[in-house]
């Protein structure tokens, strides 16, 4: 039998932030997700996972949501943002990176956190599921009663 050669696997480099330089910080949390934000003086690109923001979220209405504390501060296209979510869907990681990019903001202009207040942005919403209990089917939902 000859001897076969195994190829070596190409694999395409994941897009990594190209963002350098000086940064803010902030972690930004709903229900079980956790986003750690950082935001860099740039032109408004928004990367979350190694993937443009137009590829991680599908759905336009999330994008706003997630562009909206630069909309309420007025700097759309100051900061780029870089972001690592982990945990729940991708509804809850877009308002966990919301809530990352307004805690951010407040870092980079303090003077920003009256604004960000009022929309009601830099309050963690710590609405979670609530835990299945015994003897029940979920968390308040009984089992059906019979009579006979």
């Amino acid at each position: 039998m000859p001897a076969t050669k195994k190829k070596k696997e190409e694999t395409t480099p994941k897009p990594k932030s190209t963002f350098k330089g000086k940064y803010f910080y902030a972690n930004g949390k709903r229900k079980t997700s956790v986003a750690k934000v950082r935001l860099y003086k740039g032109d408004g690109k928004i990367i979350i996972n190694n993937k443009l923001i137009n590829e991680f979220v599908p759905i336009k209405t999330l994008i706003g949501l997630i562009k909206f504390p630069f909309k309420v501060v007025g700097a759309e296209k100051q900061y780029d943002v870089s972001a690592k979510v982990e945990g729940g869907g991708v509804t809850s990681q877009a308002e966990a990176v919301r809530h990352g990019i307004a805690k951010g903001l407040i870092e980079a202009d303090p003077l920003s956190k009256p604004s960000l207040k009022k929309a009601g942005l830099l309050t963690r919403d710590s609405r979670t599921k609530e835990r299945k209990k015994f003897g029940l089917k979920r968390a308040r939902k009984g089992p059906q009663f019979s009579k006979r």
